[in-house]
């Protein structure tokens, strides 16, 4: 039943949305790509480049609508200047223990994207503004320097941090728990190294999440991955002095191919030290496969686990997803799923179950 009110959803969505998508570590892991083969940032997501766009024109969709003329869309409008933009919108049914079920009509995300190449090749401004809902926010707003050999760079502004898997959802336990995601950049600077196998990224930011700083502490984040044709590992490590107290994590993460699935892995360890004795150990983990049924449609499952506390017994939580994505033509993706959640028994919302249909675009 719920799953029918979920499908009929999705026309509405569709009829309300246009020129939308995301990217995904999963989609580097099945070619054997870095993320800086697609994306202008090179720890992913944000704006595509030329080749980024031309992937997914080509091979990502069931097929490809040709247009009335010869020219297709690489985001670049001249030597110098290079647009994006991005809209997500959601159809969601949450059914929570104890408590009337809730259905939802939302629009997660319009974001808008500008590169300016002053040297090309060298030299970059780049802005990822956050459009809706809410009003506009930045995201990133930062200036770039890369060597001739295009090896090393180097940038400063507000950025995302370099760390873990990259991952669309936001809610997953490694984005949420870390708190290293699209809603948290940060201000500083950052050094990155890039060859045929190896991306790296070192960064000192304020650690406030983009907020005023109000102490002299600083946050380290550090991101290294190798990669290969099928298969990739990296590890990241986050330190974040503040005057209430230090957070560290570190972490590992890795990505094979198997055939028509690709495999993702990460799994992190964060302490938390506040004023006085206490301390909080925590760990978090994912799984995840994606299996290319055919051209255009991905079967996504994923298991997480989150332990908030190592001297707590019991209080683990788990994540469950099934997520069916669909790229029927170039610029569009559809995608409906189910994720359950299962903690401790006395926690309602702890075990809630949520089905959901979304519209995807990009340009």
């Amino acid at each position: 039943m719920v799953f029918r009110k979920i499908c009929a959803l999705v026309a509405f969505v569709v009829l309300a949305s246009a020129h939308v998508a995301q990217a995904e570590p999963y989609f580097a892991v099945r070619e054997g790509l870095k993320c800086a083969s697609c994306h202008f940032n090179p720890t992913g997501g944000g704006m595509r480049n030329a080749f980024g766009n031309a992937w997914a024109q080509s091979a990502l969709p069931a097929r490809r609508i040709e247009g009335t003329g010869t020219d297709a869309w690489t985001g670049v409008l001249n030597s110098f200047v290079a647009l994006g933009g991005n809209l997500r919108a959601n159809a969601t049914y949450t059914d929570v223990p104890n408590t009337r079920a809730a259905s939802e009509f939302e629009l997660q995300e319009l974001r808008a994207y500008l590169a300016v190449t002053a040297i090309p090749d060298r030299l970059a401004v780049y802005i990822d503004q956050r459009l809706a809902p809410g009003g506009s926010t930045n995201l990133e707003a930062f200036a770039r320097y890369t060597t001739k050999d295009q090896q090393w760079n180097v940038q400063m502004g507000q950025f995302y941090l370099p760390y873990g898997l990259r991952l669309e959802d936001d809610d997953a336990f490694i984005r949420q728990v870390t708190g290293i995601n699209f809603a948290t950049p940060d201000r500083g600077v950052q050094v990155g190294y890039e060859s045929a196998q190896w991306s790296a990224q070192l960064a000192v930011s304020n650690g406030t999440a983009s907020g005023p700083e109000t102490d002299e502490g600083k946050q380290v984040s550090l991101r290294a991955e190798h990669v290969q044709s099928i298969w990739r590992v990296g590890a990241g490590f986050n330190y974040n002095h503040t005057d209430e107290g230090n957070r560290q994590m570190q972490g590992v993460f890795a990505g094979v191919r198997t055939g028509p699935i690709a495999w993702l892995a990460e799994a992190d360890y964060l302490k938390d030290e506040t004023l006085g004795p206490t301390e909080r150990k925590q760990w978090v983990g994912l799984i995840e496969g994606n299996w290319l049924i055919t051209r255009g449609q991905n079967l996504k499952l994923t298991a997480e686990v989150f332990e908030p506390d190592t001297d707590v017994d019991e209080d683990e939580q788990n994540r469950f997803s099934l997520v069916w994505e669909y790229v029927p033509f170039q610029f569009l993706q559809l995608r409906v799923g189910a994720r359950v959640y299962d903690g401790i028994p006395q926690n309602d919302l702890q075990n809630r179950k949520i089905y959901f249909a979304q519209v995807n675009g990009f340009f």
